[in-house]
Protein backbone atom coordinates (compact mmCIF):
# COMPACT_ATOMS: atom_id res chain seq x y z
CA UNK A 1 0.00 0.00 0.00
CA UNK A 2 1.63 3.58 -0.77
CA UNK A 3 1.91 5.70 2.06
CA UNK A 4 -0.67 8.32 2.76
CA UNK A 5 -1.14 10.84 5.62
CA UNK A 6 -4.16 7.98 6.82
CA UNK A 7 -1.50 5.29 7.01
CA UNK A 8 1.29 7.35 8.62
CA UNK A 9 0.47 7.72 12.26
CA UNK A 10 2.66 11.51 11.95
CA UNK A 11 0.75 14.92 12.95
CA UNK A 12 -1.07 16.20 9.43
CA UNK A 13 1.10 19.33 10.18
CA UNK A 14 4.21 17.33 9.99
CA UNK A 15 3.62 14.92 7.32
CA UNK A 16 2.32 18.57 5.12
CA UNK A 17 5.92 19.81 5.70
CA UNK A 18 6.99 16.83 4.39
CA UNK A 19 5.02 16.69 1.30
CA UNK A 20 5.65 20.69 0.65
CA UNK A 21 9.48 19.77 1.15
CA UNK A 22 9.44 16.96 -1.79
CA UNK A 23 7.09 19.35 -4.44
CA UNK A 24 8.86 22.64 -3.28
CA UNK A 25 11.46 23.40 -5.50
CA UNK A 26 9.20 22.60 -8.63
CA UNK A 27 5.74 23.48 -6.81
CA UNK A 28 2.89 24.58 -9.47
CA UNK A 29 0.04 27.31 -8.64
CA UNK A 30 -3.01 24.69 -9.49
CA UNK A 31 -5.46 28.08 -9.82
CA UNK A 32 -3.09 29.78 -12.21
CA UNK A 33 -5.12 32.05 -14.78
CA UNK A 34 -2.60 33.67 -17.84
CA UNK A 35 -5.20 36.71 -17.85
CA UNK A 36 -4.29 37.99 -13.87
CA UNK A 37 -0.95 40.01 -13.33
CA UNK A 38 -1.40 38.86 -10.00
CA UNK A 39 -1.01 35.42 -10.73
CA UNK A 40 2.00 32.98 -11.78
CA UNK A 41 2.83 29.40 -13.15
CA UNK A 42 4.88 28.89 -9.34
CA UNK A 43 2.50 31.18 -7.14
CA UNK A 44 1.47 34.81 -7.26
CA UNK A 45 2.49 38.45 -7.29
CA UNK A 46 1.35 41.42 -5.85
CA UNK A 47 0.08 44.30 -7.69
CA UNK A 48 2.39 47.46 -7.22
CA UNK A 49 5.34 46.09 -6.24
CA UNK A 50 7.40 42.98 -8.63
CA UNK A 51 7.15 40.19 -7.04
CA UNK A 52 8.20 41.55 -4.03
CA UNK A 53 9.28 38.79 -1.02
CA UNK A 54 10.85 38.72 2.68
CA UNK A 55 13.25 36.56 0.80
CA UNK A 56 15.77 34.45 3.09
CA UNK A 57 19.23 36.58 2.87
CA UNK A 58 16.81 39.37 3.87
CA UNK A 59 15.32 37.68 7.25
CA UNK A 60 18.82 36.19 8.16
CA UNK A 61 20.47 40.04 7.90
CA UNK A 62 17.60 41.36 9.64
CA UNK A 63 18.17 38.73 12.73
CA UNK A 64 21.81 39.20 12.66
CA UNK A 65 21.09 42.79 13.12
CA UNK A 66 19.36 41.81 16.27
CA UNK A 67 22.13 39.91 17.79
CA UNK A 68 23.94 43.73 17.81
CA UNK A 69 21.26 45.65 19.25
CA UNK A 70 19.04 46.38 22.04
CA UNK A 71 15.64 45.64 21.26
CA UNK A 72 13.19 48.92 22.17
CA UNK A 73 11.51 48.06 25.71
CA UNK A 74 8.41 47.27 25.80
CA UNK A 75 5.28 46.97 28.65
CA UNK A 76 2.54 44.32 28.14
CA UNK A 77 0.70 45.74 31.21
CA UNK A 78 -0.41 48.74 28.99
CA UNK A 79 -2.22 46.91 26.80
CA UNK A 80 -5.64 46.96 28.25
CA UNK A 81 -7.62 44.14 29.09
CA UNK A 82 -11.49 44.22 29.65
CA UNK A 83 -13.70 40.99 30.79
CA UNK A 84 -15.75 39.97 27.69
CA UNK A 85 -19.26 40.52 27.83
CA UNK A 86 -20.35 36.92 26.88
CA UNK A 87 -23.92 36.94 27.39
CA UNK A 88 -24.32 39.56 25.23
CA UNK A 89 -21.71 37.95 22.30
CA UNK A 90 -23.76 34.70 22.95
CA UNK A 91 -27.32 36.65 23.34
CA UNK A 92 -26.79 38.63 20.28
CA UNK A 93 -28.58 38.19 16.31
CA UNK A 94 -29.51 41.75 15.34
CA UNK A 95 -26.56 44.58 16.75
CA UNK A 96 -23.85 44.96 14.19
CA UNK A 97 -20.78 44.72 16.95
CA UNK A 98 -17.17 43.86 17.08
CA UNK A 99 -14.87 42.12 19.52
CA UNK A 100 -10.88 42.42 20.01
CA UNK A 101 -9.47 39.22 20.93
CA UNK A 102 -6.05 39.60 20.31
CA UNK A 103 -3.60 40.23 17.14
CA UNK A 104 -5.78 39.99 14.04
CA UNK A 105 -8.15 37.85 15.87
CA UNK A 106 -11.45 39.51 16.36
CA UNK A 107 -15.43 38.55 16.66
CA UNK A 108 -17.62 40.71 13.73
CA UNK A 109 -21.35 39.73 14.50
CA UNK A 110 -22.98 41.25 11.50
CA UNK A 111 -25.94 40.18 9.38
CA UNK A 112 -26.86 37.41 12.03
CA UNK A 113 -23.84 36.14 11.59
CA UNK A 114 -20.90 35.25 13.72
CA UNK A 115 -17.53 35.91 11.88
CA UNK A 116 -14.05 35.29 13.37
CA UNK A 117 -11.07 37.06 11.63
CA UNK A 118 -7.48 35.21 11.17
CA UNK A 119 -8.38 33.19 14.73
CA UNK A 120 -5.66 32.58 17.24
CA UNK A 121 -6.25 31.00 21.02
CA UNK A 122 -3.07 29.56 21.42
CA UNK A 123 -0.08 30.53 23.56
CA UNK A 124 2.96 30.65 20.26
CA UNK A 125 2.58 31.84 16.95
CA UNK A 126 4.66 29.46 15.96
CA UNK A 127 4.85 25.98 13.97
CA UNK A 128 5.82 24.13 17.46
CA UNK A 129 3.92 24.54 20.39
CA UNK A 130 7.15 25.07 23.12
CA UNK A 131 9.17 27.27 21.30
CA UNK A 132 8.70 31.03 19.02
CA UNK A 133 7.21 34.12 20.02
CA UNK A 134 4.39 33.88 23.10
CA UNK A 135 1.89 35.51 23.30
CA UNK A 136 2.32 38.26 25.87
CA UNK A 137 -0.99 39.32 27.21
CA UNK A 138 -3.62 36.84 28.22
CA UNK A 139 -6.15 35.70 26.06
CA UNK A 140 -9.11 37.58 27.30
CA UNK A 141 -11.71 34.47 26.33
CA UNK A 142 -11.28 31.33 25.16
CA UNK A 143 -12.85 30.08 22.31
CA UNK A 144 -15.46 27.81 23.99
CA UNK A 145 -16.74 30.30 25.40
CA UNK A 146 -17.99 32.52 22.14
CA UNK A 147 -20.96 31.82 20.56
CA UNK A 148 -20.80 29.05 17.99
CA UNK A 149 -18.86 30.93 14.58
CA UNK A 150 -20.58 30.41 11.29
CA UNK A 151 -17.74 32.36 9.14
CA UNK A 152 -13.72 32.55 9.49
CA UNK A 153 -12.15 34.59 7.42
CA UNK A 154 -8.66 33.89 7.13
CA UNK A 155 -5.80 36.39 5.35
CA UNK A 156 -3.16 34.84 4.85
CA UNK A 157 -0.98 31.71 5.80
CA UNK A 158 1.50 33.23 8.62
CA UNK A 159 1.63 31.17 11.68
CA UNK A 160 -0.06 34.60 13.55
CA UNK A 161 -2.63 34.24 11.28
CA UNK A 162 -3.21 31.03 10.75
CA UNK A 163 -2.81 28.89 13.62
CA UNK A 164 -3.37 25.12 12.96
CA UNK A 165 -4.78 24.03 16.31
CA UNK A 166 -7.26 27.28 16.49
CA UNK A 167 -8.62 25.62 13.40
CA UNK A 168 -8.78 22.33 14.51
CA UNK A 169 -10.77 23.51 17.32
CA UNK A 170 -13.11 25.21 15.14
CA UNK A 171 -13.83 22.49 12.83
CA UNK A 172 -14.48 20.50 15.74
CA UNK A 173 -17.09 22.96 17.42
CA UNK A 174 -20.33 22.24 18.75
CA UNK A 175 -22.91 22.28 16.57
CA UNK A 176 -20.90 21.93 13.33
CA UNK A 177 -17.57 23.28 11.89
CA UNK A 178 -17.64 26.77 10.55
CA UNK A 179 -17.18 28.14 6.83
CA UNK A 180 -13.58 28.67 6.08
CA UNK A 181 -12.80 31.59 3.82
CA UNK A 182 -9.74 31.49 2.26
CA UNK A 183 -7.69 32.90 -0.39
CA UNK A 184 -6.38 30.62 -3.26
CA UNK A 185 -4.51 27.59 -2.64
CA UNK A 186 -4.83 27.46 1.41
CA UNK A 187 -8.15 25.43 0.44
CA UNK A 188 -5.18 22.90 0.03
CA UNK A 189 -3.66 22.86 3.40
CA UNK A 190 -7.04 22.70 4.80
CA UNK A 191 -7.79 19.44 3.18
CA UNK A 192 -4.93 18.43 3.93
CA UNK A 193 -6.11 18.72 7.74
CA UNK A 194 -9.56 17.01 6.72
CA UNK A 195 -11.51 20.28 7.00
CA UNK A 196 -13.67 20.22 4.07
CA UNK A 197 -16.25 23.17 4.69
CA UNK A 198 -13.75 25.55 3.05
CA UNK A 199 -14.87 28.05 -0.13
CA UNK A 200 -11.45 29.81 -1.46
CA UNK A 201 -11.43 32.86 -3.02
CA UNK A 202 -9.11 35.37 -5.72
CA UNK A 203 -8.83 38.65 -5.56
CA UNK A 204 -12.14 40.49 -6.36
CA UNK A 205 -14.42 37.91 -6.17
CA UNK A 206 -17.82 37.72 -4.26
CA UNK A 207 -19.11 35.20 -1.74
CA UNK A 208 -22.64 35.55 -0.81
CA UNK A 209 -23.39 32.89 3.11
CA UNK A 210 -25.94 32.33 4.10
CA UNK A 211 -27.67 30.59 6.65
CA UNK A 212 -30.59 30.49 9.37
CA UNK A 213 -29.96 33.37 11.48
CA UNK A 214 -28.75 35.69 8.24
CA UNK A 215 -26.98 36.49 5.67
CA UNK A 216 -23.78 38.34 4.63
CA UNK A 217 -22.11 38.83 1.28
CA UNK A 218 -18.03 38.50 1.36
CA UNK A 219 -15.30 40.17 -1.26
CA UNK A 220 -11.50 39.00 -1.30
CA UNK A 221 -9.68 42.39 -1.59
CA UNK A 222 -6.01 42.43 -2.83
CA UNK A 223 -3.16 44.16 -0.31
CA UNK A 224 0.98 44.23 -0.40
CA UNK A 225 2.12 41.41 1.24
CA UNK A 226 3.26 37.69 0.86
CA UNK A 227 3.01 33.75 1.96
CA UNK A 228 5.19 30.64 3.26
CA UNK A 229 4.90 28.26 6.38
CA UNK A 230 8.28 26.92 4.86
CA UNK A 231 11.01 27.84 3.52
CA UNK A 232 9.93 25.87 0.08
CA UNK A 233 6.62 27.84 -0.39
CA UNK A 234 7.39 31.01 -0.64
CA UNK A 235 4.16 33.05 -2.40
CA UNK A 236 2.57 29.89 -3.27
CA UNK A 237 -0.92 30.41 -1.66
CA UNK A 238 -2.73 33.96 -2.09
CA UNK A 239 -3.12 36.29 0.45
CA UNK A 240 -5.41 39.52 0.83
CA UNK A 241 -7.87 41.63 3.00
CA UNK A 242 -11.58 41.17 2.84
CA UNK A 243 -14.60 42.93 2.91
CA UNK A 244 -17.83 41.89 4.40
CA UNK A 245 -21.67 43.58 3.79
CA UNK A 246 -24.80 42.89 4.66
CA UNK A 247 -28.27 44.87 5.73
CA UNK A 248 -28.98 46.48 8.93
CA UNK A 249 -32.82 47.55 9.00
CA UNK A 250 -33.18 47.62 5.21
CA UNK A 251 -29.87 49.59 5.16
CA UNK A 252 -26.38 48.54 3.88
CA UNK A 253 -23.64 48.39 6.62
CA UNK A 254 -19.61 47.61 5.13
CA UNK A 255 -16.87 46.26 6.93
CA UNK A 256 -12.76 46.05 5.68
CA UNK A 257 -10.05 43.84 7.43
CA UNK A 258 -7.16 44.62 6.06
CA UNK A 259 -5.02 41.22 6.99
CA UNK A 260 -1.13 41.84 6.74
CA UNK A 261 -0.18 44.47 4.42
CA UNK A 262 2.73 47.17 3.34
CA UNK A 263 1.00 50.67 2.01
CA UNK A 264 0.18 50.59 -1.49
CA UNK A 265 -2.16 51.48 -4.28
CA UNK A 266 -4.38 48.57 -3.53
CA UNK A 267 -6.18 50.46 -0.83
CA UNK A 268 -7.03 53.63 -3.04
CA UNK A 269 -8.43 50.87 -5.39
CA UNK A 270 -10.65 49.20 -2.37
CA UNK A 271 -11.84 52.82 -1.86
CA UNK A 272 -12.99 53.64 -5.39
CA UNK A 273 -14.57 50.38 -5.82
CA UNK A 274 -16.77 50.10 -2.62
CA UNK A 275 -17.13 53.77 -1.85
CA UNK A 276 -15.81 53.85 1.81
CA UNK A 277 -16.84 51.78 5.11
CA UNK A 278 -18.72 52.15 8.25
CA UNK A 279 -15.33 50.14 9.94
CA UNK A 280 -12.27 48.85 9.38
CA UNK A 281 -9.69 46.92 11.36
CA UNK A 282 -6.28 47.65 9.98
CA UNK A 283 -2.90 46.65 11.28
CA UNK A 284 -1.14 49.19 12.99
CA UNK A 285 2.04 46.97 14.56
CA UNK A 286 4.99 45.18 13.71
CA UNK A 287 6.82 46.93 11.23
CA UNK A 288 10.31 47.48 12.56
CA UNK A 289 13.13 47.72 11.28
CA UNK A 290 11.61 49.65 8.27
CA UNK A 291 14.32 48.91 5.83
CA UNK A 292 12.74 45.11 6.32
CA UNK A 293 9.28 45.41 7.41
CA UNK A 294 8.22 48.54 4.72
CA UNK A 295 6.82 46.86 2.08
CA UNK A 296 5.19 43.91 4.12
CA UNK A 297 3.80 46.07 7.26
CA UNK A 298 2.83 49.01 7.79
CA UNK A 299 3.20 51.38 10.21
CA UNK A 300 0.64 53.83 12.76
CA UNK A 301 1.06 56.93 10.36
CA UNK A 302 0.19 53.91 6.59
CA UNK A 303 -2.48 52.55 8.65
CA UNK A 304 -4.14 56.02 9.18
CA UNK A 305 -3.45 56.55 5.70
CA UNK A 306 -5.29 53.34 4.85
CA UNK A 307 -8.38 54.85 7.00
CA UNK A 308 -8.73 57.69 4.80
CA UNK A 309 -7.79 55.65 1.96
CA UNK A 310 -10.52 53.32 2.11
CA UNK A 311 -12.91 56.34 3.44
CA UNK A 312 -13.66 54.62 6.36
CA UNK A 313 -15.63 56.44 9.60
CA UNK A 314 -14.07 54.01 12.03
CA UNK A 315 -10.81 52.23 12.33
CA UNK A 316 -9.57 49.64 14.68
CA UNK A 317 -6.02 48.99 14.77
CA UNK A 318 -4.91 45.42 15.21
CA UNK A 319 -1.72 43.25 14.60
CA UNK A 320 -0.52 44.75 18.42
CA UNK A 321 -0.45 44.49 21.82
CA UNK A 322 -0.28 40.67 21.57
CA UNK A 323 2.99 38.83 20.10
CA UNK A 324 6.48 40.43 19.85
CA UNK A 325 7.42 39.46 15.95
CA UNK A 326 8.86 42.35 15.02
CA UNK A 327 11.81 44.84 16.33
CA UNK A 328 8.83 47.35 17.61
CA UNK A 329 7.20 47.11 21.15
CA UNK A 330 3.92 45.28 21.21
CA UNK A 331 2.52 48.76 22.74
CA UNK A 332 3.86 50.78 20.50
CA UNK A 333 0.48 52.01 19.03
CA UNK A 334 -0.65 53.71 21.91
CA UNK A 335 2.20 56.11 21.63
CA UNK A 336 2.52 56.38 17.81
CA UNK A 337 -1.18 56.40 16.78
CA UNK A 338 -2.28 59.98 18.43
CA UNK A 339 0.83 60.73 16.51
CA UNK A 340 -0.38 59.60 13.34
CA UNK A 341 -4.10 60.61 13.59
CA UNK A 342 -2.56 64.40 14.55
CA UNK A 343 -0.19 64.68 11.22
CA UNK A 344 -2.96 63.73 8.84
CA UNK A 345 -5.98 65.07 10.48
CA UNK A 346 -8.19 62.65 11.81
CA UNK A 347 -10.31 62.78 14.78
CA UNK A 348 -9.02 60.77 17.62
CA UNK A 349 -12.59 59.15 17.58
CA UNK A 350 -12.29 58.01 13.71
CA UNK A 351 -9.04 55.34 14.97
CA UNK A 352 -9.44 53.59 17.69
CA UNK A 353 -7.05 51.06 19.79
CA UNK A 354 -9.48 48.29 21.69
CA UNK A 355 -8.83 46.89 24.77
CA UNK A 356 -8.28 42.86 24.65
CA UNK A 357 -12.10 41.56 25.05
CA UNK A 358 -14.00 44.90 23.99
CA UNK A 359 -16.90 44.79 22.20
CA UNK A 360 -18.46 47.45 20.40
CA UNK A 361 -21.97 47.83 19.67
CA UNK A 362 -21.36 49.57 15.74
CA UNK A 363 -25.11 49.76 14.96
CA UNK A 364 -28.01 48.56 16.81
CA UNK A 365 -30.47 46.28 14.69
CA UNK A 366 -34.53 45.32 14.91
CA UNK A 367 -35.03 42.45 17.41
CA UNK A 368 -36.39 39.35 16.20
CA UNK A 369 -38.46 36.68 17.83
CA UNK A 370 -36.26 33.43 19.01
Amino acid sequence: MPLSIKTLQLPRSVLLGIAILLVGCASVNPYYDATKKHHRPDGFNNNYIDNWRADQPSFFAWQRERWTKTLPPQDPARVRVLAPDLAYLNANRSDVSVTWVGHSTALWQLGGLNILTDPHFTERSSPVSFAGPKREVPLPMQLSALPRIDVVLISHNHYDHLDARTVRMLNEQPGGPPLFIVPLGLDLWMKAESITNVHRMDWWETFRVKVATGEVTIHFVPVQHWSSRTPWDRNATLWGGFVAQAEVNKQPYSMFFSGDTGYSKDFADIGARFGGFDFSQIAVGCYLPRWFMQEQHVNEEDAVRIHLDVKSKLSMGVHWGTFRLCDDAIDAPIDELPKARRKLGVADDAFLLFALGETRVLARGLKTQE
